[in-house]
């Protein structure tokens, strides 16, 4: 009996490679889902599969490539519950009025952040943040489940053809046809360019925080592109350009938000910020986190996502002193 065929006795084995693969199986799991909240609940998940089933592993893969296929199918359950997740630029075009203002949007499901603090390693973060950056997680949503394990097992994990139509219960050509459709879905999507340097990012977020907290829109100005983009999950009303963005961080966000501060981190392999609020006592709670998108030399897109879970997700503390 090979070593991979024998017995994992406490499955003390299997928690061992679980316990070292885990952030790369939530990575994968959120690449598939959209939702940080539902990749926790699918590696949990695809932990108790494994658990249940280890008896039964055969060795005729590996158990990373096992994990790995209890995991993506499990998402496929779960997509099959789901209509795919959104931001509010995926709802339609932007408003032209920073006066607009709409809450909530119905029973959509909304695209959730991954922080980077979740990723594991930092030498490995390098590696996984480029598949987590949130316009390409957003185009996903795009793809039919099917269609989008494919791509990722393929794309991102690098498996063969045979591998995946193990995995997803299909023929070889059937595999390469999945991934031929997606391949040209994602090629008509406007996708970002590659990131800049870490350093060129977190100096442009340093500058934007400090103008921000200072609310000086001259000084923002000055670090956003012409067509940069304000977006705040759930309102489905968005905005585009310096002529209606800067008017409704005046009117909105600094005269309703006197002592908001924001912290540095980051999230989708993209420079963040948690946001902190002062409650009735004056105490900085945390209340989301934003993330943003750095186009050439300046901040195109900043996307804003409710709840301290994400901030303290992200590594920074629930209030501030």
């Amino acid at each position: 009996m090979s070593a991979e065929a024998m017995p994992l006795a406490g499955s003390a084995r299997l928690r061992d490679e679980f316990d070292a693969l885990r952030p790369a199986l939530l990575a994968h799991c959120y690449r598939m889902t959209g939702s940080y909240q539902d990749a926790e609940d699918v590696v949990q998940e695809t932990y108790l599969r494994a658990a249940r089933g280890v008896g039964a592993f055969e060795g005729r893969s590996s158990l990373k490539t096992w994990l790995y296929r209890i995991a993506t199918n499990t998402c496929l359950t779960e997509l099959k519950h789901h209509s795919r997740r959104m931001l509010p630029a995926g709802l339609g075009a932007p408003s032209g009025d920073p006066d607009v203002r709409e809450f909530g949007a119905g029973a959509l499901a909304w695209l959730e952040p991954l922080p980077d603090a979740v990723l594991g390693d930092p030498g490995e973060v390098v590696v996984r943040r480029e598949s987590v950056r949130l316009a390409l997680i957003a185009a996903l949503q795009h793809l039919p489940a099917r269609q989008r394990a494919a791509f990722l097992l393929r794309e991102v994990l690098s498996w063969s053809a045979a591998e995946i139509a193990e995995t997803l219960d299909v023929s070889v050509p059937a595999v390469k046809s999945l991934l031929q459709r997606a391949r040209q879905r994602l090629d008509e999507l406007d996708l970002d360019a590659a990131p800049p340097d870490q350093e060129v990012e977190r100096a442009l977020l340093d500058r934007y925080v400090a103008a921000f907290e200072a609310q000086d829109t001259a000084a923002i100005r000055t670090v956003i592109h012409d067509d940069f983009s304000l977006e705040a999950v759930p309102h489905p009303v968005w905005f585009k350009g310096v002529s209606v963005c800067l008017p409704f961080l005046e009117r909105y966000a600094f005269r309703a938000d006197k002592g908001i501060r924001l912290r540095p981190t980051r999230a989708n392999g993209q420079p963040a910020a948690g946001s902190y609020r002062p409650d009735d006592a004056g105490v900085l709670r945390a209340e989301g986190l934003w993330v943003f998108t750095v186009t050439g030399d300046r901040l195109s897109r900043a996307v804003k996502f409710p709840g301290p879970a994400l901030v303290t997700a992200a590594g920074l503390p629930a209030s501030l002193a």
